[in-house]
């Protein structure tokens, strides 16, 4: 609760538990919200709830059926993964019947967390019912092997038990499975609303990776078309793709846009001071810290070639590349000898904040031409992190866009890893400078990647579907 709660007004009782405690539904802005009290109440309360010592839990004015299908979600800790994991919790918390369809842990390494396979899996985490299923996981990520991968969970999902869900939300990727899915949502008797939340453009990163080579786009991109079409609404996470969209073809109307959020705490300055020490990093010189994925979009043999300047130059530089992908390997053998290069394996959520912390600088670098496929999801945690932001990618690509609208960073092209050099030397020894975007970062989280907003909006959104499917409108 706020420490000023605004008045509430009780609209009378709605159940009685065995130990005499009366439930009341309390309603507050466009929520509601259920009060436990420990005498009957028989007419309804207006009034300060603080005062009249009520205690309020979160309740939502409708109760929802929602399935989500994604394949990535909790342990996984970066990428989509703590997104999907957060909204279903956050559903769940707020009174809604969540059930997950998802696959068994495997991202950034691209191996098996549990270490062998399993073909299905039940359990309950956070109020959710999250039923897993063992999928193909290819050696090396490439794009046959992707979409086998998508193929089999999509499969999967296809003959699952979905119990009857008013909406179900597909998350892409996985674009394959999801299409398949909401084909089956689409032919189903019950007809649930149907919802894609996109993180990635399929489309897009054909064209700027070449994955799968130029003739491939346009099949690739009638494919992404048809699967938006099933759908009775979109999401998207960042304004950009909206234009995107609907040049593939999607209504603008059918388009939302709902901002992924700060997931990981601030960092605690103790805590960061003994990780730095505990890794060896010295008082006297900069780090610089990239975190997360190291796949081919990333790009980073750039910073390895920054780092090599460095060492040539005897600067007091440490370049840190920490996490895990399916170019850790060949980097870390083309990156053998550089003094001023260090490999870091992903470590917990609990320490990650310390590790943020601990650095100078906080690197966002993509390949030059990626631009406009996705927007790192580690940025949301670097804008809280309280450290200047370097950006060494496209001018035009959302990356950009989001570190100069944030103002917590610079950027540099993703081709010049002398110029990356130097504003990490120069982020990194400019406290006044780094004071001032870490400020920035920080504001612009608070007011612009909030948790409870985009609950809040996501909350708004099924409910919108549920309506509309109803023929009952908009809420």
């Amino acid at each position: 609760m706020s420490e000023n709660p605004r008045p509430c007004v009780v609209f009378g009782c709605r159940s009685r538990d065995p130990s005499g405690d009366v439930a009341l539904e309390v309603r507050e802005g466009p929520h509601y919200h259920r009060r436990v009290s420990r005498r009957p109440i028989s007419r309804p309360f207006e009034g300060d709830v603080r005062s009249a010592g009520i205690t309020l839990e979160f309740m939502t004015r409708q109760r929802v059926r929602i399935a989500i299908v994604g394949i990535n979600y909790a342990p996984e800790s970066i990428g989509i993964a703590p997104y999907t994991t957060l909204l279903a919790s956050g559903l769940a918390a707020r009174g809604h019947e969540v059930r997950v369809l998802t696959g068994f842990p495997h991202y950034p390494e691209w191996t098996r967390h549990e270490g062998c396979f399993r073909l299905h899996s039940e359990e309950i985490a956070n109020r959710v019912r999250v039923g897993r299923f063992g999928h193909y996981l290819p050696r090396r990520a490439t794009a046959f092997g992707r979409a086998l991968m998508e193929i089999t969970f999509g499969l999967q999902v296809l003959l699952a038990r979905w119990n009857d869900p008013e909406v179900v939300l597909f998350v892409s990727p996985p674009l394959l499975a999801a299409g398949m899915s909401a084909m089956r949502a689409r032919l189903s008797r019950s007809r649930p609303a149907v919802g894609v939340i996109v993180h990635d453009i399929y489309s897009r990163a054909i064209e700027e990776t070449s994955a799968i080579g130029g003739r491939s786009v346009p099949a690739v991109r009638a494919l992404e078309a048809a699967v938006l079409r099933l759908a009775d609404e979109v999401v998207v996470i960042h304004e950009g793709f909206t234009e995107i969209l609907e040049r593939l073809g999607t209504d603008h109307g059918r388009i939302r846009t709902i901002r992924n959020w700060n997931h990981v705490a601030p960092p605690d300055p103790a805590a960061s001071a003994v990780f730095r020490a505990s890794s060896g990093w010295s008082s006297g010189e900069v780090v610089v810290l990239h975190s997360g994925n190291m796949g081919a979009k990333q790009g980073l043999e750039n910073v390895l070639a920054a780092a090599r300047l460095a060492s040539l130059e005897r600067l007091r530089v440490r370049f840190v590349l920490l996490g895990d992908g399916n170019q850790r390997a060949r980097l870390e053998a083309e990156g053998a000898g550089i003094d001023t290069l260090q490999f870091l394996d992903p470590v917990g959520d609990d320490i990650f904040p310390a590790v943020l912390g601990a650095a100078d600088v906080l690197l966002v670098n993509e390949r030059p031409g990626v631009a406009q496929m996705a927007v790192p999801s580690k940025l949301t945690s670097y804008l809280n992190s309280g450290k200047p932001v370097l950006a060494a990618t496209d001018s035009d690509s959302f990356t950009a866009a989001e570190v100069a609208a944030s103002g917590a960073g610079v950027r540099v092209p993703p081709d010049r890893p002398d110029l990356l050099l130097r504003e990490a030397v120069r982020l990194g020894t400019d406290s006044a400078l780094a004071i001032r975007f870490a400020d920035a970062g920080r504001r612009y989280c608070a007011t612009v990647l909030s948790e409870h907003e985009a609950l809040d909006r996501y909350e708004e959104w099924i409910l919108d579907l549920v309506h509309a499917a109803r023929g009952l409108g908009t809420h």
